[in-house]
């Protein structure tokens, strides 16, 4: 095991770029220290992270193993299952089509493309680029997931056919619901629009203009001896996963096999206006308002959020990759980027906490939600069950830089990433921890109570929840 991790981590600084991440060698072992501690801690088979700021790649590693059953580390070109990352080529590809005037977001898709359920005839490209279109899912599920037997319609027209009767699962534009079907959609508008199959639109447009060496669309030309052999988490052990037979016609939204390095390559040339033009871009990449009422999910395909100053779009590849661009008002100024690309845990991380990690390591000053975040998973998990909460909620206090409502946000969040990654146990430290904080808070007490009820402790959970109950309305007469 020792020796594993010392290969592992030479891996880490023998992988980074010339020039790059040596001129600061402080955050490369920061970095590679947050890659060892999250295989650890996530029970991570192998892991892969790039970040640049500003251009320039300032930390490149590896650490793990590509395939668990041989023992074989994972090396730099490896390649990985990129999954729903797929739909980036998309959005980038129709993002291009506004550019040049060829496609209005806000007009119907059936414009671009004849032939779609008459249902489906009003709803806009936006709408389907952003999962608000409210289509139904064209494949069965068994539990909410997609298994390795699934059956597939022989064709699109085929497919579209079998869900021309089929209910709405809402109004377009009502709400957000991450649906394949919305990428099926929007992969035919760019094959009918180029008039050739949708993987060689993405081939001559994205993977051959950019030099994507070790990038493919479907596993026919893939390297067998290259991939990171993907595996799922079952009752905390690895075990391998089984590939779902897609069709050509679902390349939109799954079947990307990338290298880390051509992954990075892609996220440049979007970033810096070399695919689609910054001020497209900057017009694209905006919070949108939904028919409910609440913010969508995403911004033209690709996922939007905050942090900090920072405004943030990026996607992740099911439950194991995640990418992430940071940028300050607009693309000119300072721009992160981060790659996160893992084969599989034993504990099903959710990749979005990995990448929160990254952030951390790489700039807990610029990222002090992030930086907070990766505190409290370590408090979460120290042995010491006596330790002190106050002083550590003091420390917290002073050095997060966080006013109160986003600190008791942010605690009571990583307190949920932590019960769904790590355990209810370690979770109730950070939901007591969030009660010290903020005492008089209704709604700390309210997760704590619902921590100590998944526990199975009901009378505790009772208490807690009638504390809870009487703050809010405490909270309710005040002036």
């Amino acid at each position: 095991m020792i020796l594993k991790r010392s290969l592992s981590m030479l891996l880490a600084f023998g992988l980074l770029l010339p020039g790059a991440a040596f001129a600061d060698e402080a955050l490369s072992r920061s970095l590679t220290k947050q890659l060892e501690v999250n295989r650890q801690r996530y029970g991570i088979a192998g892991q892969a992270l790039l970040v640049a700021h500003n251009g320039e790649v300032i930390f490149r590693g590896v650490d793990g193993e590509a395939d668990v059953e041989t023992h074989r580390l994972l090396k730099a070109d490896d390649v990985f299952h990129g999954y729903s990352l797929s739909k980036l080529f998309v959005s980038t590809l129709i993002l291009q089509l506004v550019e040049q005037g060829e496609v209005d977001l806000d007009k119907p898709a059936s414009a671009y493309l004849p032939g779609l359920p008459a249902r489906w005839r009003a709803i806009s490209v936006r709408d389907f680029l952003e999962h608000a279109s409210g289509v139904p899912e064209y494949f069965d599920t068994r539990q909410g997931e997609i298994t390795s037997d699934a059956k597939f319609s022989a064709d699109l027209q085929t497919v579209f056919a079998s869900l021309a009767e089929a209910p709405m699962q809402f109004a377009p534009g009502a709400e957000t619901r991450y649906t394949q079907t919305n990428y099926l959609v929007l992969a035919a508008l760019l094959a009918a629009h180029y008039g050739k199959p949708y993987p060689k639109v993405a081939e001559e447009r994205i993977i051959r203009k950019l030099g994507l060496r070790h990038t493919w669309l479907g596993p026919a030309a893939l390297s067998k001896q290259s991939l990171a052999v993907p595996y799922l988490g079952k009752n905390g052990r690895l075990e391998k996963d089984q590939d779902i037979p897609w069709p050509e016609y679902a390349y939109g939204h799954a079947e990307l096999f990338i290298t880390l390095d051509d992954l990075a390559r892609f996220l440049q040339a979007v970033a810096s206006g070399e695919l689609v033009g910054k001020a497209t871009l900057n017009r694209a990449w905006q919070p949108r308002t939904l028919r409910n009422g609440q913010r969508g999910w995403f911004a033209s395909g690709w996922e939007y959020g905050e942090s900090g100053a920072y405004r943030q779009v990026g996607h992740d590849g099911g439950a194991r990759d995640r990418i992430r661009i940071l940028f300050k008002n607009s693309l000119e100024g300072d721009v992160y980027l981060f790659a996160y690309l893992t084969n599989g845990s034993a504990r099903g991380v959710w990749t979005r906490t990995l990448l929160d990690s990254a952030m951390a390591a790489t700039a807990p000053d610029r990222f002090p939600v992030q930086a907070v975040s990766e505190t409290l998973m370590g408090y979460a998990l120290q042995q010491s069950a006596g330790s002190d909460a106050q002083a550590q909620a003091e420390s917290i206090r002073a050095r997060s830089g966080l006013d109160a409502t986003e600190l008791e946000r942010t605690v009571n969040n990583t307190g949920y990433a932590i019960r769904e990654n790590l355990g209810v146990v370690p979770a109730l430290r950070v939901f007591e921890l969030n009660t010290v904080l903020f005492p008089d808070s209704a709604n700390t007490w309210d997760s704590l109570a619902e921590a100590y009820a998944a526990q199975g402790d009901r009378k505790k959970a009772k208490a807690l929840y009638d504390k809870a109950q009487r703050l809010s309305a405490r909270s309710k007469r005040a002036p």
